[in-house]
C-alpha cells in the first residue's frame, strides 16, 4: 500500500485550479454582477433583485427567462429571512422584502409572474405569451402539482394510508403533466425552435424551479424517485440539463433537501428502505447519480475540470472558509488542503487530528450552484467524506431546520 501524501500547499493546488471564467459573457452562473450576452452594457436597463443562495425557486423563474432571452441584466442579491435579516437598503426599495423584484428605469415590480408579464411586454414573449390560453391552463397545472407535493411533503401522516393517499394524488398530477409533455416531439410543453434545436417556452420555465426541488425534496424525504416514476418528466429534465442556460442555476439534491424546511415550514419523512438509502447517500455527499443529474457518468477529462472549477471556487474563498469553520485559530487550514489534495490525485491525504467535524461541516454548507456547479459540488464533498473519515466519525453541527442562519451571507462579506 502507498504511504498516504502530504496536503499540497495552496501555491501547489492553484496550478490544478480552473481559470476564472467569463461571468458577464460567459456560461450562465450564479456569480455574476452584470450579465451582458457580448451587447453593450447601455442595453442593460433591467436589474434582478434574487436571494444570495440561489435557493428562491422565483428568483430562479425570472433567472431562467432572463437567460433564454439573452436580455442583457444587472444582479443584485438579497438576504432571504430563512438566513439572515433583509438588508435595509432593499426594504427601502422594496418594504416587502419580497423577492425576486426586477428595476426598470426607476420602476420596481415584485412577484415572478408580474415580473415576466412586464418583460414580455418589453422583449416579446419567450415563445408563447404567459397569457396565451394554452400556458394559463398549463399554469394552472403547475399550482396543482406544487399543491399535491405540499400537501404530502410538508404536511404530517397520521397514519400510512394518508402517506398513500397523498403520494397517489401526487402521481396523478404529475402523469397529467407527463401526457402534457408527450404532444410536443420535443418533449417540452412549449417548445421554441433555434439553430441550435428545440429549447424550452415560458410554459416550461414555470415549472423548472418546484419540479427540481420535487425530484430532490421526494428522494431525501419520501424515498420517491422522479426520474424512474415518470420517464417524460426524466426526458423533460434530461433535456433541461443540456442547456447551459438551466445548468447554472440547478441545485443539488443536498442543497435542496436541507434548504427547503425553513423556507416550506418542515419537510416530513416517510420511512423505507428506498428513502433511508437516498438520505444516506445525499447527506454523506456521495449524491444519486443519474436520478440527481442525468449526464453525471463523466470521463477522467471531464472529471478533471470539475475539479479545477472547485479548486478555483475555494481558493477564492479560502480566507472567509476557515474563519467560519468551527475548528478555530485556522487550525483548519490544513485539513481543508488535504481534503483538496485528495480530490486532485486521488489518493489519501490525512488531515490534522480532531478535524472530521470540521470537515463535515464544511460537506454539509456546499450550496450548489451558489458556490460551484453540480458535479463539482460532488466531487469536492466526496473528498471531505473521504477525507473525514480517515481521522474519525464525528459529526459536525447539525443543519438548522427551523432557519439556516448557519449560512448567513453576513460572513462572506
Amino acid at each position: 500500500m502507498n504511504p498516504a501524501r502530504n496536503a499540497m500547499s495552496w501555491e501547489e493546488l492553484a496550478i490544478y485550479a480552473a481559470d476564472p471564467i467569463d461571468q458577464i459573457n460567459g456560461l450562465n452562473n450564479s456569480y455574476s454582477s452584470l450579465r451582458l450576452f457580448n451587447k453593450r452594457e447601455s442595453e442593460a436597463i433591467v436589474t434582478l433583485y434574487r436571494d444570495n443562495h440561489a435557493w428562491c425557486p422565483y428568483c430562479q423563474k425570472v433567472w431562467i427567462w432572463l437567460e433564454l432571452k439573452k436580455i442583457p441584466y444587472r444582479i443584485k442579491k438579497v438576504t432571504m429571512r430563512c438566513y439572515g435579516d433583509k438588508e435595509s437598503w432593499y426594504l427601502r426599495k422594496v418594504p416587502s422584502g419580497m423577492l425576486p423584484a426586477i428595476e426598470v428605469e426607476n420602476h420596481i415590480v415584485t412577484e415572478s409572474d408580474e415580473i415576466l408579464f412586464v418583460l414580455e411586454e418589453i422583449y416579446g414573449p419567450l415563445g408563447q405569451s404567459l397569457n396565451d390560453k394554452n400556458v394559463l391552463e398549463y399554469r394552472r397545472l403547475e399550482r396543482e402539482l406544487f399543491s399535491s407535493w405540499c400537501n404530502w411533503l410538508c404536511r404530517n401522516s397520521l397514519f400510512k394510508v394518508q402517506e398513500e393517499q397523498k403520494k397517489e394524488y401526487f402521481k396523478s398530477v404529475a402523469k397529467i403533466f407527463e401526457e402534457e409533455l408527450q404532444k410536443n416531439a420535443s418533449g417540452y410543453l412549449s417548445p421554441i425552435s433555434s439553430e441550435n434545436g428545440d429549447k424550452p417556452g415560458s410554459a416550461d420555465v414555470i415549472f423548472i424551479p418546484y419540479v427540481e426541488r420535487m425530484n430532490a425534496s421526494l428522494a431525501y424525504y419520501k424515498g420517491y424517485s422522479i426520474r424512474e416514476e415518470h420517464p417524460y418528466i426524466n426526458n423533460w429534465l434530461k433535456n433541461l440539463e443540456k442547456l447551459e442556460e438551466y445548468r447554472g442555476t440547478q441545485g443539488d439534491f443536498h442543497t435542496h433537501a436541507h434548504d427547503l424546511p425553513p423556507q416550506m415550514g418542515g419537510c416530513f419523512t416517510f420511512s423505507n428502505s428506498n428513502q433511508e438509502l437516498y438520505a444516506q447517500k445525499i447527506n454523506l455527499g456521495s449524491g444519486l447519480g443519474q436520478l440527481e443529474l442525468i449526464d453525471s457518468n463523466y470521463d477522467q477529462e471531464s472529471e478533471k475540470r470539475f475539479i479545477a472549477i472547485a479548486l478555483e471556487r475555494v481558493i477564492k474563498h479560502k480566507e472567509r472558509i476557515i474563519a467560519v469553520n468551527p475548528m478555530k485559530d485556522k487550525l483548519f487550514d490544513q485539513p481543508l488542503r488535504a481534503a483538496l489534495t485528495s480530490m486532485v490525485s486521488k489518493e489519501e491525504c490525512h488531515p490534522d487530528k480532531n478535524s472530521a467535524s470540521s470537515l463535515r461541516y464544511l460537506r454539509d454548507r456546499i450550496s450548489v450552484p451558489r458556490d460551484m456547479p453540480l458535479l463539482a459540488g460532488r466531487l469536492f464533498r466526496q473528498a471531505l467524506e473521504r477525507t473525514a473519515n480517515l481521522d474519525g466519525s464525528d459529526q459536525g453541527p447539525k443543519i438548522p431546520t427551523r432557519n439556516r442562519l448557519d449560512q448567513n451571507p453576513l460572513y462572506f462579506y
